[in-house]
C-alpha cells in the first residue's frame, strides 16, 4: 500500500507520495512513487503511482521509452493535459491486458492508479486521477485535492485546511501533514516522502523535497502539530451536559427507585 496526493490551487500544484511497498508482513521495501516528466519552458508533467508495482513500473518505463523514441503520441507531444491523461489511461489498459491472465492465475491484484498534475503551454494548471480502468476525473475549485492509495487517514486534515485560494507554501505544509498523519496511523505507508511544488505559469518545477525517517523538519513539524492539537483540544469550550433519560431503557427515575 502507499499514499499519494495532489493538490491544485490558484497559485499552482503540490504533489506528494510516500515510498513504502509491502509484499507481506515480513517484506517491506521502498520505491519512488513520484516522477517528473517535465519539459521546461513547454510543459510540466508530474506523476504519482499507486497499486501493483510491476504494472506501475511498466507504465512508467513505457512512458519514458515513448519520449526517448519520439513516438507520435508521448507525454511531450500531446496538446493538452487531458490528452495526456487519456494517453496514460491507454498505457495502463494495454499493460494490464498483457499481464492480466498470469496475475489472475495466481490471484495477484493487478489494479493501479495514477495522479497526473501539471500544465501545458496555453492552458491553466490541471490535476487528474487516472483509474486502473483507464478513465479519469479532474480536480476542481470545489474539490482541489485528489488522493490514491491509503487515503482515509490523511483526508480530514485536507478537508479542514484546504481551499482554492490557500497560498502554495501553506498547501505544501498541509500535504506533508496529511502524509505524516497517515504514516502515524498506518504502517503500510512510510518514508522517504517525495514532494514537488509547482508555481503556475513558470513551466519549471523549482521546488522539490525528500524527507527520510528522522528528518529534522519532519520531526519539528510533527511535534508542532501534536502540541497545537492538544492545546486546541484543551481550549475548546466545555460541553453543556444535560440529563438524558433516553440512555437507560428503564429511565433515570426508574434507576433511582431500584
Amino acid at each position: 500500500m502507499t499514499y499519494c496526493l495532489g493538490i491544485l490551487v490558484k497559485e499552482g500544484l503540490v504533489l506528494a507520495a510516500d515510498s513504502r511497498t509491502s509484499a507481506g508482513v515480513d517484506y517491506i521495501s521502498s520505491y519512488r512513487k513520484l516522477f517528473d516528466f517535465s519539459k521546461p519552458g513547454d510543459r510540466v508533467i508530474l506523476l504519482c503511482t499507486s497499486g501493483n508495482l510491476s504494472i506501475t513500473q511498466a507504465v512508467v518505463h513505457k512512458l519514458t521509452q515513448d519520449i526517448k523514441r519520439d513516438r507520435e503520441f508521448n507525454l511531450h507531444s500531446l496538446p493538452t493535459l487531458y490528452d495526456v491523461a487519456r494517453y496514460l489511461g491507454d498505457q495502463i489498459r494495454a499493460l494490464q491486458e498483457a499481464d492480466r491472465p498470469w496475475l489472475e492465475k495466481d490471484k495477484i491484484d493487478f489494479q493501479c492508479s495514477f495522479l497526473l498534475g501539471g500544465q501545458v503551454q496555453g492552458e491553466a494548471p490541471e490535476l487528474f486521477l487516472v483509474y486502473s480502468q483507464g478513465n479519469c476525473i479532474q480536480a476542481t475549485r470545489e474539490t482541489p485535492f485528489l488522493q490514491i492509495g491509503e487515503t482515509k487517514y490523511g483526508k480530514p486534515i485536507l478537508d479542514r485546511t484546504l481551499g482554492f485560494d490557500v497560498p502554495l507554501d501553506a498547501v505544501a505544509k498541509c500535504a506533508l501533514l496529511s502524509i505524516d498523519s497517515t504514516m502515524r496511523s498506518n504502517l503500510s505507508v512510510g518514508p522517504p516522502i517525495h514532494m514537488a511544488m509547482y508555481q503556475a505559469n513558470s513551466f519549471e518545477v523549482r521546488h522539490r523535497a525528500q524527507f527520510h525517517a528522522g528528518d529534522p523538519y519532519l520531526i519539528k513539524m510533527r511535534k508542532h502539530w501534536e502540541v497545537s492539537l492538544r492545546e486546541a483540544s484543551v481550549a475548546m469550550p466545555d460541553i453543556s451536559w444535560n440529563q438524558d433519560d433516553t440512555l437507560s431503557p428503564l429511565g433515570i427515575a426508574d434507576l433511582g427507585d431500584a
